[in-house]
């Protein structure tokens, strides 16, 4: 049998340097959060296949990577055609619906979540897509007040600008939108609620397509011309000084008069707790797509980069579908793979590299009481908060030197019998 070296397609090797600045930047994401008071949880990353597939997740449904049954149970299963009885987490909001449906009576309220953890999705990987990766999110459970989009919205600023202004980028956008918005200009243009889903996925891709393109695809879908004409006119009304609650009294009325006046609300509140270079804007055209939000949503994108950085929203059914009880729910998710790969991109260099790196390569003639001299000398190196590594001298010394010091070490000291430490 032929053994393969490389990983699976959409699956990811790190290299030294590359777990360096993962690691930097989730602790700079650790750290930040736990200022507005967030705390970590844990859930697995296996899941029951009736809670992945149980119409809570969107697309992502469709992209489970599913768990055979075992033993028994799996003959029972060939049988029947039901094979699999979990599958790999494809997010991280739905195993946090089940925890605390599970736990709810053990936990705070509200819960101030922080989740960090692999997901996986049977994507068709490429550049910026995988199959495996690393989300952050931040959730707040059990409060109903606009005060939880304006924290999560204070905080993911508040780190997003720790993060890049190691690389010089101190400018970003926030876009912030309402579900009961989306649904108002839907109903005003004249489409029924059974066609809203599909009116909201042709208008995901306005920025892509833009408004001709989204008015095809509406009509190309089987809407009536007139009301897709109503509604590409609807965002044509847009002015750059509106607010939310100018923009919806002129273009949808009373309809969305609470959802407007709480979004601008969310705005001004959360513009007091962020850097200057960070902008607020209400964007109607903003979507998001996962069925699950019902109200408040929001994303953030950095100028000169083609997709978003984070995004969430208000999503209050779904607690209530796992136990029962209705718990208003808003979440935060942060693109970690992408921010690392801006980072990279940028040439970002490890701020954390304060420290002395020190590496002592050690010739094999040297002898026992000179690579013990060398141990001691490390300890005591360490003991005043310098990073050491000692190592054998390999006879290529000077790639060894090159890589020691590619990987960040400041000296690099060639020890033989006769070296004074």
């Amino acid at each position: 049998m032929k053994f393969i070296t490389t990983p699976v397609k959409g699956m990811s090797d790190f290299l030294p340097e590359d777990m360096r600045l993962r690691e930097h930047v989730l602790r700079l994401i650790r750290d930040t959060y736990a200022t507005y008071g967030f705390e970590e949880i844990g859930t697995p990353c296996m899941e029951h296949i009736e809670n992945l597939s149980g119409k809570v997740g969107g697309e992502n449904e469709k992209l489970i990577f599913r768990v055979l049954k075992r033993g028994r149970e799996l003959e029972k299963g060939l049988a029947t055609g039901e094979l699999a009885d979990c599958g790999m987490r494809y997010d991280l909001t739905v195993p946090l619906a089940r925890y605390y449906a599970s736990l709810r009576n053990q936990l705070p309220s509200p819960l101030k979540a922080l989740q960090i953890g692999n997901v996986w999705r049977a994507d068709k990987p490429q550049k910026g897509r995988f199959r495996q990766f690393t989300q952050c999110d931040i959730d707040i459970i059990g409060d109903g007040s606009v005060m939880a989009e304006i924290e999560l919205i204070g905080a993911t600023c508040g780190m997003l600008t720790r993060i890049f202004s190691e690389v010089g980028i101190t400018d970003f956008t926030v876009h912030i939108n309402d579900r009961r918005i989306l649904k108002a200009m839907a109903a005003g243009a004249g489409f029924a609620p059974e066609q809203y889903d599909d009116v909201f996925i042709s208008l995901d891709k306005m920025d892509k397509i833009g408004a001709d393109g989204v008015r095809e695809s509406l009509i190309d879908d089987g809407c009536a011309p007139e009301a897709a004409d109503r509604y590409i006119a609807m965002f044509g009304q847009l002015q750059p000084e509106d607010t939310a609650q100018a923009f919806c009294a002129r273009v949808c009325g009373e309809e969305a008069a609470k959802a407007a006046e709480q979004l601008d609300l969310i705005m001004h509140s959360a513009g007091t707790m962020t850097a200057p270079g960070v902008h607020l804007a209400f964007d109607p055209t903003l979507v998001r797509g996962m069925s699950y939000y019902t109200g408040t949503i929001f994303e953030i994108t950095i100028d000169g980069y083609n997709f978003s950085i984070a995004g969430g929203g208000r999503y209050d059914e779904m607690i209530g579908r796992f136990s029962g009880q209705q718990a208003p729910a808003c979440g935060f998710s942060i693109g970690f793979e992408r921010i690392v790969t801006i980072l990279k991109d940028l040439g970002w260099k490890d701020p954390d590299g304060g420290a002395k790196r020190v590496a002592y390569l050690v010739d094999e003639k040297a002898g026992s009481e000179k690579l013990m001299e060398v141990f001691a000398k490390a300890a005591r190196d360490r003991a005043e908060g310098m990073t050491v590594s000692v190592q054998p001298l390999r006879k290529n010394a000077k790639f060894q030197v090159e890589t020691l010091e590619k990987g960040g070490y400041d000296e690099v000291k060639k020890v033989y019998g006769d070296t004074e430490l």
